[in-house]
Parts: C-alpha cells; structure tokens; sequence
C-alpha cells in the first residue's frame, strides 16, 4: 500500500479501518470523510459517520493522530469509549470537535481530562446515564454541549467549563429533575438554551434576562410553574421561546414578541387579556397561545408578517376583527377554534391569499358561511362545525381546488348538497352532519377518488344513495335522514370502510348478503330502521352488528365439537387521515431539538382531528 507521506502510527490506524469504508485506493487522503493537510503529510478531520463501526480498538487508535481537529463518529454502533480513547485523545491540543451521537453507548458519561482546545462536544441520541458532576468542568474552551435524548438523572448540571464561555447548551429529552439552576445564568455567553422534555419543577428565575446573546429558549414540556420572566422581553436576540407543556400562570409579559420570530406558550395556565401589543410586532412569525385562560377580544393590530397565529382552547370572546384586505397576506394557519366567538365570520378573510388552514370550529358564530372563502386557493383545512351559521353551502367553496378537509358540521346550514362538490378533488373527509340539509346526496359524490371519510348524518336528506368512492375508510354516516326503501346496492365495493352508519332511517326488507363482503368493516349501524329477517353471517368475528328497533333474527351460534385453540388475536387497524400542510417559508426555522410539532408542523401539530 501507498499512503503519501502519512506517519507510521497514522498508517497504522488507517489500515485497520481500509475494511470499513469500502474504498479501493490506498491512499486515505483521497478517502470520503478524510481530510489531510496541504501536503498530506497528516490527517486533520474525520468524519466516520454511518459506517456501522462497532470495534471500540479503533477509537484508541484515532488517538495517534496529533495533527486530529475534529472526529465525527456519530450514527454507528459502538456500545463503550475505551479509557484509552479518553486519556490519549485529552493530549491532542488541537481537537476541537468530537461527536459521538447516535451510538449505542451507555453507563456514565467519562471525566474528561485534558482536552484543552475541545469547542465541540456531542453525545446526543445514546442510553447514557446516572448523574453529571464535574466530568465537563476540565473544557476550558466548550462551546457546545449536546447530551440531549440520553438517560441522565438528577438536576441540570452546572460546571460546563470553568471559562463559562458555553453557547449552545442542549439537554432536552433527558430525565432531569428540580429547579432550572440558578448557576446556568452566569454562562453569559449562551446563544441556545434546550432543557425541553424534562421533569424540571419550580419558577424561571428574572435572572434569565442577563443572557443578553440568547437567541433560542426552548423550555417546553417540563412542569415549570409561576410566571413567565418579564426580563425575556428585554434580550434583543432572542429570536424563539418555546415554553409550552408547562404550568405557567399570570399574564402574558408586555412586549414579549418585541423581538421574537416564533412564540409558543400553549398548553398552561396563563389567563388575562392578550397584550395589545402581542400581535403587532414586525418580527413574529409565529404565535402559539393555544389551550391557555385567555380571556377578551383578539387584538386588532396584527404584523403583516405573521404566518401562524393559533389561539384556539381560550375563553376569547367578542367578535371575529376585520383587517383591511390584503394586511394578512403572509398568514397561513389561523386556528381561533374551541372558544366563544360571536357574531359573523369576517369576509375580509378571502384576502388572506397564502392561508392554508382555518379553523374556527367550537365558537358561537353566526351568520353565512362567506362567499369570499373561496378566493382562498392554497386553502387545505376548512374546520367550522359547532358554531350557529346559517344558509346554504355557498357554490364559491367548490373553487378550492386544495381543500382536503371540509367540516362544516353541527351548524344551522339549509339547501341541498351542491352537485359541484366532485370539483374538490382532493378532498378526503367531509363532515355535514347535524345541519338541516335537504335533497339527494348527488351523484357526482362518487368521482372524489381520495375521499376516506363522509359524514351525512343527522339532515333531511332523502332520495337515491349514489355509487360511493372505493376509497372510504374512516367511516360512511347516513344515519339520522329519510331514506328508505332496501339497502341500495350501491354501496358494494367499499373494501376499506370500517365504520357504516345507516341508523334511524326508514330502510325496509333484509339485510343484503353483500354488506358480510365489505372485509375491513368493523361498525355495522342498522338501529331503529324497518328492516326483517335474519342477519346475515359475517366473516369477521370481531364486527359490531346493531339491529335494535328492527325485526331482525339473529341466528344461534353452533360451537364446533373440537377447537384447536381458543387463542385468537385480532388485529384492528383504525385509519387516522392526517393531512400534512407544507409551509416553505417557515421551512428555513431552525428545528427545535425537542423535536415538537412546527407540529404540522403534518398539520402536526397543525392539524387536530
């Protein structure tokens, strides 16, 4: 073999790892994941990722490597780092980064000794545990510190280099417990600060403002208490707060947006009014204050650049504020849902060109259901049911070519269904029921090919029930209307529906053979018809017949002389539709390492059922 101009030791330790990589030519320099020096006479980086690496004699070996900056062996398999590893590499002076995340390492973190010029320190994704004392409190020079997804326990540690020049501090999905130390405020230099997905308890003290470069807070999913620290509103770079899934109470701080781009406080206690001020800074993006305590109007001032505002689960009252068209441009989730809103649905709406989801379900709104929705092309979740509206389906709804949810259910809604609706091609569930529609289910229903969910239920519906989508699997409802006559055999060839509602109708004669070949069926609703005979024998022993308020006979079962095994396991798959929204201009967000939802982040979060 060639290897230029390498050091022995360094020839040596290439050579053992020549079988791993996969590489035909001798020289590693030429190596993917190889770096050398200008002249080649010594190697600078590794980058050993996903090779599958598992033979912790190797990592003794990389230690040979004086001239070694950075060594990246994330994603293998190794299970230990040998004390060899340790006390050989703490010698090179000129490391700078190591990263041994996503591994399979475990027992207690190492001391590390030595390790002078270490900025870069990663041990993420691993079954590390026990507790964290004093094995980082060596790195004069950490900069970085990544222990996130690991079994640590204890309380937050706190000696990360007595240089306290620490910026990105991220030790999320842990087990840490106790206090948010007191001590973390005097790494002045921080930038990122993730203790998200813990078990830490008691206040966030006032003292957090003193992290004057702080651009990222990520506290969410812990038991914090008290209120939100005013002193936030304070730190110019801050550019995202994250403290959902907590039990802060109190008010939301004046002037917390000031800075910010992205803003989640759902999921506590916070109550009183939303700050005039919250909505109108120039630099939010977004704004979570979903299932709080929040109480009064919406404020009428919002940012032009405002892409998200979720503010559903409060006790927000009045009206829905019109904006002058065209000030909402940017918005593309609204989500006012599940609180008591009046009055009508603002036309002004129809100008919020880019808006993809608009959930105002669960308010007391009245009124009709505005035309001007349909000058809303990108639109894919339309969310209004449980609310008072009136009137007929408006024809200008069928031009949203996007639209993959559509409920407009338990409303006061009056006309017929428009036979336009196999317009909306894509849509997958449409939720009518509990309105006052008349007429026939039109014809046209059957040409929506991804349509997964149909509910009808509950109207004045009546006539002929057309040929329905092969593609139904959630449920098909029709229950609660005026049909009548036999079950029409129309709905033959629904191999995935597992719900079928055709309850409190006016159905007569017997149950047709047809409905035992629907395979995937789960939920069969016949209730308080006028059907007769006997119930058909079904193929699926775990099926849910209910005949009640008919005269159905229904056939003694005859056990077998001999079974075999009395063990059976069924396995019930129920389909959840999730319909994910691409928002491109929220894709450059810097991904929180708690890894929540921006959830629709499907419509992730974005989107509840």
């Amino acid at each position: 073999m060639v290897f230029c101009q390498l050091p022995q030791n360094q020839i040596d330790a290439m050579t053992k790892l020549f079988t791993f990589v996969n590489q035909t030519n001798t020289n590693p320099c030429s190596w993917r994941g190889v770096t050398c020096n200008k002249g080649n006479t010594s190697i600078t980086h590794l980058s050993l990722s996903g090779l599958g690496l598992s033979d912790s004699d190797l990592l003794v070996g990389f230690c040979q490597f004086d001239s070694l900056q950075s060594l990246d062996l994330s994603n293998n398999r190794f299970t230990s780092i040998p004390d060899g590893f340790i006390r050989d590499c703490g010698e090179i002076n000129g490391l700078k980064l190591l990263n041994f995340s996503k591994n399979r390492l475990s027992g207690s973190l190492p001391a590390f000794q030595g390790f002078g010029g270490l900025q870069f320190l990663d041990f993420s994704s691993n079954f590390l545990g026990g507790n964290i004392g004093f094995q980082f409190d060596g790195l004069v020079g950490l900069r970085s510190l990544n222990l996130s997804f690991n079994q640590f326990n204890g309380s937050v540690p706190t000696h990360l280099g007595k240089s306290l020049v620490l910026e990105e501090l991220q030790l999320s999905h842990i087990h840490f417990q106790g206090p948010i130390p007191e001590e973390l405020m005097d790494y002045r230099n921080l930038t990122v600060l993730d203790l998200s997905v813990n078990q830490l308890s008691g206040v966030v003290t006032d003292r957090i403002g003193q992290l004057s470069k702080l651009e990222t807070l990520l506290l969410s999913s812990n038991d914090l208490s008290g209120k939100i620290p005013e002193s936030l509103s304070r730190i110019e770079t801050l550019s995202r707060i994250g403290a959902y899934q907590n039990g802060f109470t109190g008010s939301v701080p004046l002037g917390i947006s000031r800075y910010v781009k992205y803003l989640d406080l759902s999921y506590n206690r916070l109550s009183g009014l939303i700050p005039s001020d919250l909505l109108s800074s120039l630099n939010l993006e977004s704004l979570d204050l979903s299932y709080n305590l929040l109480e009064g109007p919406i404020p009428m001032n919002i940012s032009q650049s405002l892409i998200r505002l979720r503010l559903g689960s409060n006790l927000l009252n009045d009206s829905i504020r019109s904006v002058p068209d065209g000030q909402l441009l940017n918005l593309m989730y609204l989500e006012l849902d599940n609180n008591s809103l009046s009055g009508e649905i603002p036309r002004e709406l129809g100008s919020c060109k880019n808006l993809a989801l608009l959930n105002l379900a669960q308010n007391k709104l009245s009124g009709p259901l505005p035309k001007e929705l349909g000058n809303l092309p990108q639109l894919q979740v339309l969310k209004l049911q449980f609310n008072g509206l009136t009137g007929e389906i408006p024809d200008e709804l069928l031009r949203l070519q996007n639209l993959s949810i559509l409920n407009i259910s338990r409303n006061s809604l009056t006309g017929s269904i428009p036979p336009a609706i196999s317009s909306l091609h894509r849509l997958m569930i449409f939720d009518l029921r509990d309105n006052k529609l008349n007429g026939s289910i039109p014809n046209s229903i059957g040409s929506l090919k991804l349509l997964i969910e149909l509910q009808v239920g509950s109207n004045h519906l009546s006539g002929k029930i057309p040929t329905m989508p092969i593609s139904l699997q959630i449920a098909l409802n029709l229950s609660s209307n005026f049909f009548n006559g036999s079950i029409p055999d129309t709905l033959i060839g629904l191999p995935a529906l597992e719900v079928l509602d055709l309850s409190n109708n006016g159905f007569i004669g017997e149950i047709p053979n047809f409905l035992t070949t629907l395979a995937s069926l789960t939920r069969l609703l016949l209730s308080n018809n006028h059907l007769s005979g006997t119930l058909p024998k079904f193929r699926q022993p775990f099926i849910h017949v209910n005949t009640d308020g008919n005269n159905i006979t229904t056939p003694t079962p005859t056990l077998p002389k001999k079974r075999r095994s009395a063990a059976v396991t069924v396995v019930v798959a129920v389909v959840v539709a999730v319909v994910a929204v691409a928002v491109p201009a929220i894709g450059a967000l810097k991904s929180e390492s708690t890894s929540k939802a921006l959830k629709l982040e499907t419509i992730s979060k974005g989107v509840r059922a």
